[in-house]
């Protein structure tokens, strides 16, 4: 079985809790996810299986969506409530203010990683810092908002949910804690669902117990996704027996012996029959086409 599943994780576990289930129910050990959830986060989360593992790193689509729910009025030590109340405010909001708030954030903007992240500093994850109760400084990194919108607003509770679509990096706790200190009172990530990912939307999304239907009666092979279709950004080059034989080696190919012109890039390969054999990358200076990633190995 290789291929990816897009499943929608429930609340309570992580992403690698995921990742265990996932390898009970299929009873294989070759399994992996892209794109980590907090454990109270839910929704999209591609796992990938067998050697498909091995192109996690080529999945071309990093931007994420989501909803998220953005409590008003306290702050937390985990920037969600799952954490101690740091600071409390009386204060109260209005729309305008949240809007105004809300709309700095739009674009290319500067986040400093929580102290609860799987961020790596001196070769230890933040989160096992912060468990130990200790916190160090974290260089900002550049993220993008592409959009931004307010779906609700419950004045009297102060809590309002909100669209957004973000890159790669981006941090949804630390977005709500910045609009919080944007408007002076505080706020902290009360619920989070991601509805796109990895080039997946939640609608494509199988929850466990449909995964578990469909594998007690062996029709989960039906609902994975090939791994290259889920590369299909990548154009696909076929080569002949030979040369599916010398490339899944991990032999190189020169570019004059392949069909066609080729770019400077990455490209999807395979044999005469359609079997997708892995990643090629034209290296024109050089005139070959480099076995990038190989599905067999």
């Amino acid at each position: 079985m290789t291929g990816i599943i897009p499943i929608d994780k429930p609340a309570g576990i992580t992403s690698f809790g995921a990742v265990a289930r996932m390898r009970k129910i299929l009873n294989m050990k070759k399994i992996g996810h892209a794109g980590t959830l907090d454990p109270m986060a839910t929704g999209v989360l591609p796992i990938l299986v067998g050697s498909a593992t091995r192109f996690l790193d080529f999945l071309p689509c990093k931007d994420k969506r989501y909803t998220a729910v953005i409590q008003l009025g306290y702050t937390t030590d985990t920037l969600d409530t799952t954490g101690e109340i740091v600071s409390r405010s009386s204060q109260s909001v209005t729309r305008p203010e949240l809007d105004e708030a809300v709309g700095c954030f739009l674009g290319k903007i500067a986040q400093v990683p929580p102290m609860y992240s799987a961020v790596q500093k001196g070769g230890v994850r933040l989160y096992e810092l912060a468990r130990k109760g200790q916190s160090i400084e974290r260089e900002a990194r550049e993220v993008e908002i592409y959009a931004l919108h307010i779906l609700s607003f419950d004045e009297a509770a102060q809590e309002f949910t909100l669209d957004v679509a973000c890159s790669a990096g981006t941090y949804i706790r630390t977005l709500a804690d910045d609009i919080g200190k944007k408007l002076g009172c505080g706020a902290c990530l009360a619920g989070l669902r991601r509805t796109e990912g990895s080039g997946f939307k939640l609608a494509a999304c199988y929850s466990f117990e449909e995964i578990e239907e469909y594998a007690a009666h062996n029709r989960l092979e039906k609902r994975i996704i090939p791994i290259e279709d889920a590369l299909s950004y990548y154009p696909a080059v076929y080569v002949s027996q030979k040369q599916a034989v010398r490339f899944s080696n991990g032999g190189e190919l020169a570019l004059e012996r392949l069909k066609g012109s080729y770019e400077p890039g990455l490209y999807r390969m395979f044999d005469p029959e359609d079997v997708f054999l892995g990643i090629g990358e034209a290296d024109n200076a050089a005139g070959i086409m480099k076995a990038k990633k190989i599905l067999s190995s």
